[in-house]
């Protein structure tokens, strides 16, 4: 690994994405995602997917003119047509239209149908808590895990964000509903790493911490066993519902994914209370929480972003991690 200004890696997403023919304000606001989830460690939807995601344009498969389209509003809740589009440019303006819709009603929600890979979820439900809302949004996928009790794929990793805004730092979970993201896995064979605990299976239907023996049985392991898989399958369905979009097993007839359904829902804050009292609300909690004393005395029990907001600060002041095999792609592009 190396470091590499954050401006520098910006502009370099930012110049591939001009030269494909991504229009100025879109490629700008692409390039700061994919920048800033390198910036917060998120390695696996930095350098990791951004050739897949140029190659995606490129082959026609992603349509970067298509803009969403409001085709339903029911007051504090719409539904949104993502015409097949670039996946982070619709959530980018759901999101944002669940926010002023949040700042009218006090809680706005999206249904996105017809869209592509967004990418980051946490990059959303932060753009809610940076407009003072805390953020919720998921998406289904095609069929990545097998449902409790089979061996055959037939649910999404339905990855789901949540975030509340915090002076000090937005408070961030930002989950799939496998115990690894297809995307961390991805970063751990490239690595050469093992899982620090048993992400899935291997082709012999034993449990197994090697990320290359997942990626190919295609089997990973839901978070919370049973739980995870019944959450799965309900993130899929409200999806599905909302959005009046694609389900997981009709995303799952496809050769390859497109077409998803995701939805995005936002709670304005400041109608609810002073934001003195709220603010002092979530910091008692987090201390509270803090207070917990660690197993490993050498580390303190993180809250969720904790990490992220760490790893940004370093990020800014040293430079961002990137691996020299990506970042050399990556100007090569």
């Amino acid at each position: 690994m190396q470091r590499v200004a954050f401006q520098a890696l910006y502009d370099e997403f930012y110049n591939v994405l001009t030269e494909v023919g991504f229009p100025d304000q879109r490629a700008a606001l692409c390039a700061k995602l994919f920048a800033e989830n390198q910036r917060d460690g998120v390695y696996s939807h930095g350098l990791n997917r951004f050739p897949g995601f140029v190659e995606s344009m490129k082959q026609k498969k992603v349509d970067f003119r298509a803009s969403p389209e409001k085709i339903k509003s029911l007051g504090a809740l719409e539904q949104w047509d993502g015409k097949r589009g670039v996946g982070l440019v619709n959530a980018h303006a759901c999101m944002q239209r669940a926010t002023e819709l949040a700042q009218e009603h006090g809680m706005g929600g999206i249904g996105l149908k017809n869209t592509n890979h967004w990418m980051r979820a946490g990059a959303y439900a932060l753009q809610a808590a940076q407009n003072n809302c805390v953020g919720i949004c998921w998406t289904n996928t095609m069929p990545l895990m097998p449902p409790w009790g089979s061996a055959e794929k037939k649910i999404g990793n339905n990855p789901i964000a949540f975030a509340v805004p915090r002076k000090e730092g937005h408070i961030l979970l930002d989950m799939a509903i496998s115990q690894y993201s297809n995307g961390k896995l991805e970063v751990m064979r490239r690595q050469k790493q093992q899982l620090p605990l048993p992400g899935g299976y291997n082709n012999q239907g034993k449990l197994t911490r090697d990320p290359s023996d997942i990626l190919e049985s295609r089997r990973a392991l839901p978070i919370g066993y049973w739980k995870g898989s019944g959450l799965a399958l309900m993130l899929d369905m409200i999806a599905t519902v909302l959005s009046g979009g694609q389900s997981t097993h009709q995303i799952g007839n496809q050769e390859t994914e497109h077409s998803v359904s995701q939805v995005f829902i936002a709670f304005d804050t400041t109608k609810l209370e002073e934001q003195s009292i709220l603010h002092e609300t979530i910091n008692t909690i987090i201390q509270d929480f803090q207070a917990t004393t660690p197993l490993d005395k050498n580390e303190s029990v993180r809250y969720p972003g904790e990490r992220m907001l760490r790893t940004r600060k370093e990020s800014l002041e040293k430079g961002v991690l990137v691996d020299e095999e990506q970042w050399q792609e990556l100007l090569n592009m």
